[in-house]
This record gives C-alpha cells, sequence and structure tokens, in this order.
C-alpha cells in the first residue's frame, strides 16, 4: 500500500524571508495508513507551514511532496490544491457562516455524489439533529466537530489539523482530542494535526514529529520519544525535562547536583556534556541559606509542580521539579536541590541554545 503523504528532503522559505533564513531544512517525513502524527514544536517552528505544503498553499523550494505515491510538488511539478484531496481542520473552524450544518458538511461533494457519508460522519460525530442549524447556533466544539465532518466527508487520504483544539475549553478540548483517533480509523483517513502542546501529542498520536528553528529532530512514537530522545531539545521541550552541564568521569557523569550514571552509551563528543534529568529525578530541601529557591510553583492534584532557581558553580540554573503533595515551600523559600539516589540520565553533546527553551 502506498503511503499517503511522503516529504524527502523538503526546503522552504517565504519570499520576504533573508536568502539564509529557511522555514523548514531538510525535512523527510512519511504518513502511514490509517495513522495520527503529531507535529510538536515551539512557535515558529515550522509546523504551521509543514501542513501548508502538504495542501498545496505554499512550493517547497527543494524537495518532494508525494501523495499515494504520486508527485503532487517538486522543482518540475505542482498540483493545485484542490487535486490533491487533501482534508483541512482549521483552529478557526473556517465553516461558512451562511451555510447550515448539512450544506457545510457536504460542501467538499462534487455534484451528483452521494451524501451518505456525509450524514454517517454527522452522526458519527454526535450532530445528529442539528443538520439545519448554522454555526452560530452551534457550540464551539460543535463547529469543530462540523469542521471535521466536513473535511472528512469527500473521503481523503488525509486530514491536516492546525491546532484544531486550541480554541476550546478544557473538558471539550480533552473529549475531542481523545475521540479523534478513533473517528479517524472509521474513516480510514490518516492524519498529521500541528500542536505545541507535549501532553496532547503524546496522548493521541501514533508517532510524534518533533520540530525546532524548521529541523526535524526525531519522529517516533510517544514511548521512544519518552524513553530514547533523540537530541537534548527533544528531552527538555517533549518531557520537560531538566538540561544540567555534564563532565565524563571514569567514574560516572559529573554535574553541578552531584554524579550520575548513564542511561544509554555516551555518544562520542569532547568533553563538555548535557545531561537530561526528569523533575522527577530532584528533591527540595529547605535551607534558609540554600543556593535555591522557589520561583513559583503549580498544584497537579497529586503533586506540586515547583520552578526552582540555583546558582551552581558560578552558572545559574533554572530547574523543575516534581514533590509529592506533602512538599510545602512557598514561593521565595530557600534550600539545596539534590538528585534522588539511583537515578540514571540520559547525555548529549554540548552546545544547545538553554535560553530558547
Amino acid at each position: 500500500m502506498q503511503e499517503p503523504v511522503q516529504l524527502s528532503g523538503i526546503w522552504h522559505r517565504y519570499p520576504q524571508a533573508a536568502p539564509d533564513t529557511w522555514t523548514l531544512r531538510d525535512v523527510n517525513l512519511s504518513l502511514q495508513p490509517g495513522e495520527l502524527v503529531g507535529l510538536l514544536g515551539p512557535s515558529g517552528c515550522g509546523k504551521t507551514t509543514l501542513l501548508r505544503l502538504i495542501a498545496g498553499f505554499e512550493r517547497p523550494a527543494r524537495g518532494v511532496v508525494a501523495m499515494e505515491g504520486r508527485e503532487v510538488a517538486s522543482s518540475s511539478r505542482w498540483l493545485p490544491p484542490e487535486r490533491r484531496g487533501v482534508g483541512m481542520v482549521f483552529q478557526d473552524y473556517a465553516l461558512f457562516p451562511h451555510l447550515d450544518a448539512w450544506q457545510n458538511a457536504c460542501f467538499g461533494l462534487r455534484r451528483g455524489q452521494d451524501s451518505s457519508r456525509a450524514a454517517w460522519l454527522l452522526e458519527l460525530l454526535g450532530l445528529q439533529g442539528l443538520e439545519r442549524r448554522y454555526p452560530h447556533e452551534l457550540s464551539g466544539g460543535q463547529r469543530q466537530r462540523l469542521a471535521l465532518a466536513r473535511a472528512l466527508t469527500p473521503g481523503p487520504a488525509v486530514v491536516l489539523l492546525d491546532e484544531p483544539f486550541s480554541n476550546l475549553d478544557v473538558e471539550v478540548r480533552l473529549r475531542l482530542r481523545s475521540e479523534l483517533p478513533g473517528v479517524l480509523s472509521q474513516c480510514g483517513t490518516c492524519g498529521l494535526i500541528v500542536t505545541h502542546d507535549p501532553e496532547e501529542a503524546l496522548a493521541i498520536c501514533d508517532r510524534v514529529a518533533v520540530l525546532r528553528d524548521g529541523e526535524l529532530h526525531q519522529c517516533a512514537s510517544p514511548r521512544q520519544l519518552v524513553e530514547q530522545p533523540a537530541t537534548a531539545f527533544v528531552g527538555r521541550f517533549v518531557l520537560q525535562g531538566n538540561l544540567l552541564p555534564g563532565r565524563i568521569r571514569p567514574e560516572g557523569v559529573q554535574t553541578p547536583l552531584g554524579w550520575l550514571q548513564p542511561a544509554s552509551a555516551i555518544p562520542p563528543c569532547s568533553d563538555g556534556m548535557e545531561v537530561l534529568v526528569s523533575p522527577q529525578a530532584l528533591q527540595f530541601t529547605a535551607d534558609p541559606n540554600g543556593p535555591a529557591w522557589v520561583l513559583s510553583r503549580e498544584f497537579l492534584g497529586r503533586e506540586w509542580l515547583y520552578q526552582v532557581g540555583c546558582q551552581l558553580e558560578g552558572q545559574p540554573l533554572q530547574l523543575r521539579l516534581r514533590l509529592p503533595l506533602e512538599a510545602d515551600h512557598p514561593r521565595g523559600q530557600r534550600g539545596h536541590v539534590q538528585l534522588v539516589s539511583g537515578e540514571r540520565a540520559r547525555v548529549f553533546p554540548a552546545g544547545i541554545d538553554l535560553t530558547a527553551l
């Protein structure tokens, strides 16, 4: 079976950008039939541009976009958006206000084409009985369901979703995102969803592609991202881990917080390293004379998430700590940060710009 989407060596820049300013740099990515892939990364990393290239709203400067084995964009070929068979779901719904729900759902069908799929999708998405309502008469969640139905009604091989849940309240967002993989599976359609929320990507996607500054750092299953981050950035952004400076010694890895054993083979590099430590691997002990201080904390229901600043070996650091409920350290309290005994960490070559994270 042909891959619904395959991107090979994609480079892109906008016309008004400087000649050496690339939005995407040598991106290679493919979607398998029936899977949901997340595009994850900070704002401005190229996620939406990648979607627009697949849809046909942008042209690559180099590389090839292929759909089901057919080249749709390259230096020698260009297929317009309306001929690519791609469904789009936008952040702001983009429904037609003068059309009712049924007319919106059927908008992508050709004249005379069977509309039974639209009826099936409206029922599948919980919109049965609302066919004659206009978009302004629907809730935000209903409008986003309708936008998804409209995208899926023509039977596209792939549906592209650009942060579709960001404008919804928490309860509706959680419900819709949990339903999305099942809906796509029943439709026999693969999906590519843009998000900046690591929790969302890990929760619902079969694979997650992590972008930074137009470069693809890693594309893997959620479990692989958590257990085997390919770069320090993936570990910091996806896992919300802590990056510490480290040095390789015969007895292990030396960090400002103590000694660690690497969780995997240490990559060949110079003496300087970046050590990824999870928030759960650190503990905080109150001490009015300690070199660390509590910047802020968030109550997560079963634990606290602390942001702690510290001055270690003359270097300022800001660390994330997940502490049990009994931990009660107010903002400004000073203390010591220690490594949990037995913790193992992942080690990467030094050089990542910590200020950009």
